[in-house]
């Protein structure tokens, strides 16, 4: 039988354990970094960057424009000066900002200055939002390699970063949803939904046709 002392030892020991996990978790949570970037339709930039490891977190919304808290109707409506965006959280220590910006630049057709596939308009465009010298440099210089790699004059501005509104709940992981819609493809389920609108809109066949085997998220 263990005596009262040891007792106090164990539990003393198990405390500091803890706390230390805490202190790591805590630590690495504090670690991580976000990156804002648009292009095209979120629901399909949300799914092709929850894949990417290191990427804890993507956020479907809006941001670039002059509108406090705007809805999905005024902003693909037009005149909000907002893009459809997301926010990626991801940790630094497994895949970096400049890593992110390659893979989005292949994953979008970045010489389109009037929007994205079948998705046209203002909120369709693509963009990169930085908030630092730091960040503008390293945009710039992804930016600049994918021009390079394309041969093509790319369109997408990078600008300052400001205020990112959260689209509602319905929006966010729409590509794996399991509620039953009325669609144009008749009655589905949203996952199977979005597949529908995803190669009806012909994304990834154009980034496939712009960017070849360098295409990271066509047919994965």
């Amino acid at each position: 039988m263990l005596n009262r002392d040891t007792l106090k030892s164990l539990a003393l020991a198990g405390m500091i354990a803890l706390g230390l996990v805490a202190q790591t978790h805590k630590s690495h949570a504090s670690g991580l970094e976000t990156l804002t970037v648009a292009g095209g339709c979120f629901w399909c930039v949300e799914s092709d960057f929850e894949r990417v490891n290191g990427v804890t977190e993507v956020v479907s919304g809006f941001t670039g424009g002059e509108v406090s808290n705007p809805t999905y109707k005024q902003v693909t409506a037009g005149g909000t000066g907002h893009y459809e965006a997301v926010q990626i959280t991801y940790d630094p220590s497994v895949v970096d900002q400049r890593r992110l910006l390659d893979l989005f630049f292949r994953s979008v057709d970045p010489t389109d200055a009037e929007g994205q596939f079948c998705d046209r308009g203002e909120s369709y465009r693509t963009a990169i939002f930085v908030s630092s010298a730091k960040e503008e440099n390293v945009a710039k210089a992804a930016k600049a390699k994918a021009q390079a790699d394309l041969g093509q004059n790319i369109v997408t501005p990078i600008l300052r970063t400001s205020e990112f509104y959260p689209a509602d709940a319905y929006h966010q992981d729409y590509y794996k949803g399991t509620k039953l819609i009325i669609t144009r493809f008749g009655p589905k389920r949203q996952a199977a939904a979005y597949n529908a609108y995803r190669k009806a809109c012909g994304r990834d066949a154009r980034v496939k046709e712009l960017w070849g085997s360098a295409a990271p998220f066509v047919g994965t």
